[in-house]
């Protein structure tokens, strides 16, 4: 199946919708620009329009294409269905394998460091409270209770869970297995929160410097420290368990 990228930018170069047609007919040969023209009133591709009226389409309005294109040919999936698909692709998921299972959320590797968990494919993810659920094999009850206990929270402004949720959630979930309830969990993002804090405090300084470049020093050092953070939390838990012992 053709993937499509799911920032929602607008790419260069714009082709008109003859260019367009060229570019699909190879592999539709039915193709044609009212077929093209449809699918845009359907509205599944939105190019943007030129200050007289001419269509302008991006390579994202082209993967769209050959997405939906190839979807009825192989698959034979209606329109409402294949534009449910391009919603989860561009949310970033992957559109379930048979009716009726939820879009499934792309994981990161267990070594993948911050920055690349913070890659755009994860920090774009957004998930439905179901979609969470789901994903990280929870009801969506317990992910009800770990909003109301402040676990995890929507994006601010939408009611969507990006890929930090997904992350906590699928931890909750295996620390369900040692009996641990969401309520037990409030320690842990309180420390996160102070934590947070004294790392925004040392680099507000770098934040605040002028010049070229300042803000990536910004960001790279929030990196570092949230690294060596992991780091000291990790073997100060190591030390409290073996004196607990």
């Amino acid at each position: 199946m053709v993937s499509i990228p799911i920032s929602g930018k607008s790419q260069r170069p714009r082709m008109s919708i003859g260019s367009v047609l060229a570019e699909l007919r190879g592999d539709f040969p039915d193709i044609s620009i009212s077929k093209i023209r449809f699918l845009e009133t359907a509205g599944l591709v939105q190019p943007e329009r030129t200050t007289s009226g001419y269509r302008k389409f991006s390579t994202d309005d082209l993967a769209r294409l050959r997405y939906i294109l190839t979807a009825q040919r192989d698959q034979y999936l209606p329109l409402k269905v294949i534009k449910e698909h391009l919603d989860m692709m561009a949310r970033g998921l992957e559109p379930p394998l048979a009716p009726g299972e939820h879009p499934r959320a792309p994981r990161p590797a267990d070594n993948q460091d911050l920055k690349t968990s913070t890659s755009p494919a994860v920090a774009e993810l957004r998930m439905s409270a179901a979609e969470l659920a789901a994903n990280a094999d929870l009801t969506e009850q317990q992910v009800h209770e770990l909003v109301t206990f402040g676990i995890v929270s929507p994006r601010p402004g939408t009611d969507y869970f990006d890929g930090d949720a997904l992350a906590v959630a699928a931890t909750v979930r295996a620390l369900t297995t040692f009996g641990l309830e969401p309520r037990h969990l409030r320690v842990f993002k309180t420390a996160a929160e102070r934590e947070a804090n004294l790392i925004e405090q040392l680099v507000a300084p770098l934040a605040r410097q002028r010049g070229d470049g300042a803000g990536e020093r910004a960001e790279e050092a929030t990196v570092a420290l949230v690294g060596l953070a992991l780091s000291l939390h990790g073997a100060l838990l190591r030390t409290a368990v073996r004196q607990v012992d």
